[in-house]
């Protein structure tokens, strides 16, 4: 592993001013999607650099990781909608509505929340779209998410099989166990496993969905004690101001195509502004003279922290076909809030 601005210094030539042009125009892909945080440790494998094409935001911007004449791999930034709202005249103001206008056609699959990055699929066609809903229903999609939450998971991992109500007596949705939980319930399952401590008072977790309903991630960590950090929903204020949002990521997507059979998997990072917030609550834990990213003490005004963060990024893990049809939102963001899956 070696750090992305010296990677593109020692592979490519690219330092100071130079390297942060490639990184702002997106041309600096990590497993196929723009990133602009130099300071994030990478594989030099997974890293690469376009000579050209579309200037995109990195973290902000709809990327196409994977499309063929029947689906569409999008990877999907936090603040931007899964879908057109009805509050919103401005359908492609969604990840749907710009898929739709890249792709000239994109029928939704599943979902994702407003605040939530990462992998969301598309349909092209109706039989791919039946296909893939068949495929959810039965449980035969791969969906993993990654976490910040409160606490250490053990190191055992948790399962929760708790049931998810739409109000739990507050007017948000709720978990409930099995005996107690109303008629019109829905069962629930996720898998949790710690993947790395992010200093004493939080850890990396990655979830495995079982089963996919709203909020199913967010509530079912909740619930075991362990809230995703920047929830302003479901965590207490003190765990949501952890986060510089919901600190939540849909990274991993696999399945089988439903018109040739071929088993596809897309395996994403997490976005540059959740892995700045990882290393910045390490940092927070060592002291206030842990080097920052630049190798000198945080205080030292002198040590230059590369290009800020984006708020996002992905990538598959499969080369994707990539180009032009990578869009970009207009406009102000929709405000916060909003549903989804997960």
């Amino acid at each position: 592993m070696i750090q992305l601005r010296a990677h593109l210094a020692e592979a490519h030539g690219l330092s100071g001013r130079p390297a942060r042009e490639a990184l702002e125009a997106g041309r600096v892909r990590l497993r196929g999607v723009p990133t602009l945080d130099g300071g994030r440790e990478v594989d030099p494998a997974e890293v690469e650099l376009l000579a050209q094409g579309p200037r995109l935001r990195p973290g902000l911007d709809l990327v196409i990781l994977h499309k063929d004449e029947h689906l569409a791999v999008l990877w999907k930034p936090a603040g931007l909608l899964a879908e057109p709202a009805r509050s919103h005249a401005d359908g492609h103001r969604s990840a749907l509505g710009l898929a739709g206008r890249l792709l000239g056609r994109a029928l939704l699959v599943h979902r994702l929340d407003l605040d939530t990055s990462g992998v969301m699929l598309v349909a092209r066609t109706p039989e791919a779209q039946e296909g893939l809903k068949a495929a959810l229903e039965t449980h035969d999609v791969e969906r993993r998410y990654l976490a910040l939450v409160a606490g250490q998971l053990p190191a055992a991992g948790l399962r929760c099989e708790l049931f998810l109500v739409r109000d739990r007596g507050d007017g948000r949705r709720g978990a409930r166990p099995p005996e107690l939980a109303p008629p019109d319930a829905r069962a629930a399952r996720t898998d949790l496993r710690r993947v790395a401590p992010v200093g004493p008072r939080a850890c990396l977790a990655e979830a495995t969905l079982h089963t996919g309903r709203t909020h199913q991630v967010r509530l079912h960590c909740e619930a075991l004690g362990h809230p995703v950090l920047g929830d302003t929903l479901y965590a207490p204020p003190g765990v949501a101001r952890m986060a510089p949002r919901l600190a939540l990521h849909a990274a991993i997507l696999g399945f089988a195509h439903p018109i040739t059979g071929e088993r596809l998997r897309f395996d994403t990072p997490l976005p540059d502004d959740l892995e700045r917030a990882r290393r910045d609550l390490i940092r927070a834990a060592e002291g206030p003279e842990a080097p920052d990213d630049g190798g000198r003490p945080r205080g030292d005004r002198r040590s230059g922290r590369g290009a800020p963060p984006g708020r996002g990024e992905a990538g598959p893990g499969r080369r994707p076909q990539r180009g032009p049809e990578e869009g970009s939102r207009k406009g102000p963001p929709p405000r916060r809030g909003g549903g989804g899956r997960a």
